[in-house]
C-alpha cells in the first residue's frame, strides 16, 4: 500500500556538533573563523528541523570540508595500539562529519564511509571497559545506518540500525542516562517506523510506537521542547500509518491527539513558526484519512477548511511541496464532501 505523507521533525544532532567542534580546534584561526554561522539573513529558514538525521544549527555547512581535512589528518597522527580510545574517538568524529556532507549531497558513499568509521572504532572499544564510548558509538552507527537505509530504501540498513540502538540502550538507562536513553529511543522509533513502512509490517510500526512513547517520558516542555515536540509529532506519523494499515479509526484518531500536542507545544513555546504549521498538517492529513475511513461528510468538510486555513494564513511558513500537499488535500477533502452529499442525496430519493 502507498502510504499517506506525514512530515517528520529531527532534534539536533549533538554528535556532529561536538564533532565538527574537536575540528575546528585542530584549524587554523581562519578556516575557524570560516565555521561561524552566517545569522545576518533576514529570510526565515523553513527547512529547519526537517532535513534529516544530521542537520545542524550551530555552524556553517561550509565547514564540513575542512573539518574532514583536519580529522582524516589527526586520524592518521594517532596510534590505534597505542591510544585507542582516542584513535576511536577521532573515528566517531570522523564518521559524524562525513555522515552530515553525506545527507548534503545525498552521497550513499559517503554514508558507507561513515559507517565503516563507527564500525572501526567499535573494533577497539568494548560494551565492559569503555562502556559510554562504546554506546555513543553504537548510537552514531544507527544514526548514519537509519540515515542511508531511508534513502536507499534498504530494510537490511534499517535493521541494522535499530539493533546498534538497541546496543546503546544496554548502557544508556533510563535512570543513570536518561537523556541519552530518551534520544536514543527517539531515533529507535524513526528506524522502526522506516523499516515498518518498507516491510508493511504492523508489529514493527508498533514496536515504533512504544519506543516514541518511552523517549517522552524524559523529555519536557521546558527543558526539551524541540525534542518533545519532534517525539509526539513523529509518534503521530506512526500512528497514521498504522492506523491507515490497519484500516484503524481508533489509531488515527490518537494519531490527531499526538500531533495536537505537538503543535500546542510547539506554540505554547514559542518554536519556530514552521514546525507548527507542519504538526498542524500532519494534524489535518490523519483527520482526512479518518474521514475517508468513516465516511464522514461533515468531518471531511472541516479538513477541508483546514487545509484551506494554513495555505491563506500561513503562506510565509509553508515549503513548496508541503503547500502542494495541503491543495491536494483540499480538493480531496471537498470531493469526498461533494461524493458523499451526493450519494446522500440518491439514497434519501
Amino acid at each position: 500500500m502507498k502510504f499517506s505523507k506525514a512530515y517528520l521533525l529531527y532534534p539536533d544532532n549533538k554528535a556532529l556538533e561536538l564533532a565538527i567542534s574537536s575540528a575546528i580546534e585542530m584549524m587554523s584561526e581562519d578556516l575557524a573563523a570560516s565555521a561561524v554561522l552566517d545569522t545576518m539573513g533576514t529570510t526565515p529558514d523553513n527547512f529547519l528541523q526537517t532535513r534529516g538525521d544530521f542537520e545542524q544549527q550551530r555552524f556553517s555547512s561550509n565547514i564540513l570540508e575542512s573539518a574532514r581535512d583536519a580529522l582524516e589528518q589527526a586520524l592518521a597522527n594517532e596510534s590505534r595500539d597505542q591510544e585507542p580510545l582516542a584513535w576511536a574517538g577521532i573515528q566517531n568524529n570522523l564518521g559524524n562529519v562525513l555522515a552530515a556532507s553525506a545527507q548534503q549531497m545525498q552521497d550513499e558513499a559517503l554514508y558507507e564511509k561513515a559507517i565503516q568509521s563507527f564500525s572501526s572504532a567499535l573494533e577497539v572499544l568494548d560494551q565492559e571497559t569503555s562502556a559510554m564510548e562504546w554506546a555513543a558509538t553504537q548510537y552514531n552507527l544507527g544514526t548514519a545506518s537509519q540515515a542511508l537505509g531511508r534513502q536507499l530504501g534498504d530494510a537490511k540498513l534499517l535493521k541494522q540500525a535499530t539493533d546498534a540502538y538497541t546496543d546503546a540502550l544496554l548502557v544508556w538507562s533510563k535512570e543513570k542516562m536518561p537523556m541519552e536513553w530518551g534520544y536514543t529511543m527517539h531515533r529507535l522509533g524513526a528506524s522502526l517506523h522506516a523499516h515498518g513502512k518498507l516491510l508493511k509490517g504492523n508489529r514493527t510500526l508498533q514496536k515504533a510506537v512504544v519506543a516514541y512513547k518511552n523517549a517522552l517520558a524524559v523529555f519536557d516542555a521546558d527543558l526539551t521542547a524541540l525534542e518533545l515536540v519532534a517525539t509526539y509529532n513523529n509518534r503521530g506519523a506512526v500512528l497514521q500509518h498504522l492506523g491507515q494499515s490497519e484500516e484503524n479509526a481508533d489509531r488515527l484518531e490518537e494519531a490527531v491527539r499526538s500531533y495536537e500536542t505537538a503543535l500546542t507545544v510547539s506554540m505554547e513555546q514559542q518554536l519556530p513558526i514552521h514546525l507548527a504549521v507542519l504538526c498542524k498538517t500532519n494534524k489535518a492529513t490523519a483527520r482526512m484519512l479518518l474521514a475517508e475511513l468513516t465516511q464522514d461528510a461533515a468531518l471531511a468538510d472541516e479538513v477541508a477548511d483546514e487545509f484551506e486555513l494554513i495555505i491563506e494564513c500561513f503562506p510565509h511558513a509553508l515549503q513548496p511541496l508541503c503547500s502542494m500537499h495541503c491543495e491536494e488535500q483540499m480538493k480531496n477533502a471537498r470531493l469526498l464532501v461533494a461524493t458523499l452529499s451526493g450519494k446522500a442525496g440518491t439514497e434519501a430519493a
